[in-house]
């Protein structure tokens, strides 16, 4: 232990004058020199340190595993002083087996005491003695229990449905400014076969456009100052999460189901041009149904299927006439499938039909004129006058289907 802090003061010396050659403007030759070899000898150092830590903490491995009547730390205890100990961290010159042990003990702890306080490390087996019972009980209020504080753990988070658009490959935009309009190529023209000497048939390409445009989405909670107060600063920054994630979830559903009736986004299910094919009776050929839609229209690119989990309940429900599961991967044709309950569950002419969405999800955009924006106002008068505050967040984001031909869906 005496050779470890020897070590460490050692680091600390050469490190400081390290510190001084550095802070100077310009170093001449030799400091520059002495620099270098500085720097060498304080990594010889470390590697000293690290080794002597590694074979304290075998011997304390090994202290562990010794009889409550002898060992090396035994001695050690029974010429530590707990006097000598106060004495020295008043003063400021803790030295000897006091400071050794107070050294070792502190190593990877936080003083309890705060910055501006005294700390010492005295060993448990001290000043409780560990060879003696104690009768003084945490179960007991009257025996102990009244000091004994109530801890909080980490606030859990609550299960939260999987937001699934970005990672099915939709094309993000970020950092927008003005209206955002995406062009393209609705119709080719024509090429013809002709005789020697024939003319061409002339032809025209026609196009078309879809318009982003941000909108925004809001959520909002009400800190009491109680809360504020008594809860640490871990339910704050959960709330902060919370909201960011409400945001994110909103926009999800949006690209999916969104209405398009300001402000909400047009999602995919309310595109004009996105095909609702028909449900077989048997799973599989709806599928197939959904794949030949996008086939038929010369849809390229890596497409994926994207459902609820009642839809996916049914799927693994599938048996074949000798009662056998079907595979979900022969029901989607080996393809990609995902799922979330963001997709919802109720649409088609009486409301009770869930969507499986297919879909080359690149032919999705997502655009975001902002980052989620978290603001606090202890202003508001609904809060102003108790001391509280409204936690605020916003996006302005939009969503566009590019080429609706891109999507299919079936109501199953």
């Amino acid at each position: 232990m005496k050779k470890l802090i020897e070590l460490r003061e050692k680091r600390a010396a050469k490190v400081a004058e390290m510190r001084t050659l550095h802070q100077k403007d310009k170093m001449e030759d030799t400091e520059e020199q002495r620099f270098k070899a500085l720097e060498t000898e304080v990594t010889d150092i470390d590697g000293q340190i690290s080794r002597e830590e590694r074979m304290a903490s075998f011997e304390r491995e090994e202290q562990r595993g010794e009889t409550v009547s002898g060992g090396e730390f035994d001695r050690e205890l029974r010429n530590y002083s707990l006097a000598a100990a106060i004495n020295g961290a008043l003063s400021g010159r803790l030295t000897g087996r006091e400071a050794e042990i107070d050294q070792e003990l502190k190593r990877g702890r936080e003083s309890r005491s705060g910055a501006s306080g005294i700390h010492l490390a005295v060993p448990s087996e001290i000043l409780l003695g560990g060879r003696e019972q104690r009768n003084q009980t945490v179960g007991t209020a009257a025996a102990g229990g009244y000091t004994v504080a109530t801890n909080l753990a980490a606030v859990a988070d609550r299960f939260r449905p999987a937001l699934k658009v970005e990672g099915m490959g939709a094309t993000v935009l970020r950092g927008l400014t003005g209206f955002l309009d995406l062009p393209n190529l609705a119709t080719s023209g024509t090429a013809t076969w002709v005789a020697e000497n024939g003319n061409a048939t002339r032809s025209a390409a026609t196009f078309e456009k879809v318009s982003m445009a941000p909108k925004t989405v809001t959520a909002e909670y009400r800190l009491s100052r109680r809360l504020m107060l008594q809860s640490n600063t871990a339910i704050e920054d959960l709330l902060r999460r919370d909201l960011g994630f409400l945001l994110a979830q909103s926009l999800d559903a949006a690209a999916i189901a969104g209405s398009g009736v300001a402000p909400i986004p047009k999602g995919i299910l309310n595109t004009a041009g996105v095909a609702k094919v028909t449900t077989e009776t048997a799973f599989s050929d709806t599928t197939a149904n959904l794949i030949s839609e996008l086939e038929l229209d010369d849809v390229s690119g890596t497409a994926a299927f994207l459902t609820n989990p009642t839809v996916m309940k049914a799927v693994r429900k599938m048996k074949d006439a000798d009662a056998h599961v079907i595979p979900a991967a022969e029901l989607f044709h080996n393809g990609r499938v995902d799922v979330s309950t963001q997709v919802p569950t109720d649409i088609g002419a009486t409301d009770d039909k869930s969507a499986l969405i297919y879909g080359q999800w690149g032919e999705l955009y997502l655009g975001y004129w902002s980052a989620v924006d978290i603001l606090i106002n202890p202003y508001h008068p609904d809060v102003a006058s108790n001391g509280g505050a409204l936690l605020h967040a916003f996006l302005d984001a939009d969503v566009a289907v590019r080429h609706p031909k891109a999507f299919a869906y079936a109501e199953i």
